[in-house]
């Protein structure tokens, strides 16, 4: 999060340690108990990859070209260096974890590291006897050495062994209070602690200062080292207007009625709500004017809740005519 003028971290505190280090001092984990702790890992990794994430950067053609992560969980067509597709890669670490947590040991395991490469190139390995006969089948469907044919993330999530015991992640907005978060960010609230104060004329138009006028540019926008400036991974736009600001913000409202949001409005800043619940809850999309110069003002749409494509959605139908 962050206000105009200070960054906010927040970071949910999990506690029990590395995986491995349970895997190390306890063994194996029965099949039960390692389906679980898989379905929860091919969840977060798919959840990433529909954010656009990967376990890398992602290149102009779409493709991985950087050699990473421990070999033993490195997909084939990572070694090869000729481009990947992030998400296939990253299944097949997934595989490995499966694996291991399974086993209690790795499936490619070398001491020389060419002896390695050539393993995971043909996919060497075999399942111990313990395995039941669909983990095993899911196991060799994603270690696939050929990318084109290894099983998906989303093929993997209807799998029959996969689905035993499965609870799909729901995401609904919390009912909690957020009077504290917005009490943050609400410039009439008494908050000095953590937000700069600035004068406030009677309009309650704000008037950008130079600072945060060089702070909404790329080169020397922080936000650069938290997300790539992709379409789909951007949670804010901007536009600038010679509107006057009362006609921008009625022009939003007609804009935005008709495409099931409602509006609530608080001088400047503009606060639209779906109606229809997505994927993620509510979408809700924060709208704030400025003054940079006499006569233009720029106009700032950030996603305060909801799915991050369906904000890119709406914002491809809002057609605010300023």
């Amino acid at each position: 999060m962050a206000s105009k003028s200070k960054i906010y971290i927040v970071l949910e505190f999990v506690t029990g340690g590395e995986l491995f280090d349970k895997i190390a001092s306890k063994g194996r984990l029965k099949e039960d108990e390692a389906r679980k702790y898989f379905q929860q890992l091919i969840n977060a990794v798919d959840y990433c990859h529909s954010r656009g994430v990967f376990h890398r950067d992602l290149k102009e053609d779409g493709l991985l070209h950087t050699t990473c992560g421990t070999p033993n969980y490195v997909a084939p067509e990572v070694i090869n260096n000729k481009g990947y597709d992030g998400a296939k890669a990253d299944l097949w670490s997934c595989g490995v974890i499966l694996f291991v947590l399974m086993a209690g040991y790795l499936p490619f395991e070398e001491s020389n590291l060419l002896a390695l490469y050539k393993k995971i190139h043909k996919a060497e390995f075999t399942c111990p006897p313990w395995f039941s006969s669909n983990a095993k089948k899911l196991i060799k469907r994603i270690l696939d050495p050929n990318p084109h044919t290894r099983i998906t993330v989303t093929e993997v999530i209807e799998n029959e062994w996969f689905k035993k015991g499965y609870c799909p992640p729901v995401f609904e907005q919390a009912d909690v209070s957020l009077d504290d978060v917005n009490a943050i960010f609400d410039e009439s609230s008494n908050s000095s602690n953590l937000v700069e104060r600035r004068e406030v004329r009677p309009s309650a138009l704000l008037t950008m200062n130079a600072f945060e006028l060089i702070s909404t540019s790329q080169g020397l926008n922080l936000s650069s080292l938290f997300e790539k400036q992709m379409g789909l991974v951007k949670r804010e736009t901007r536009f600038t207007s010679r509107c006057p600001a009362n006609e921008i913000v009625s022009k939003i409202e007609e804009a935005a009625v008709p495409l099931g949001f409602n509006v609530r409005k608080n001088n400047y800043k503009i606060k639209l709500q779906g109606e229809k619940s997505g994927c993620k809850g509510h979408l809700n999309v924060a709208t704030e004017i400025y003054e940079v110069a006499p006569s233009l003002y720029m106009v700032e749409l950030r996603k305060a809740g909801g799915d991050t494509l369906e904000f890119h959605k709406a914002l491809s139908q809002l057609d605010f005519g300023v």
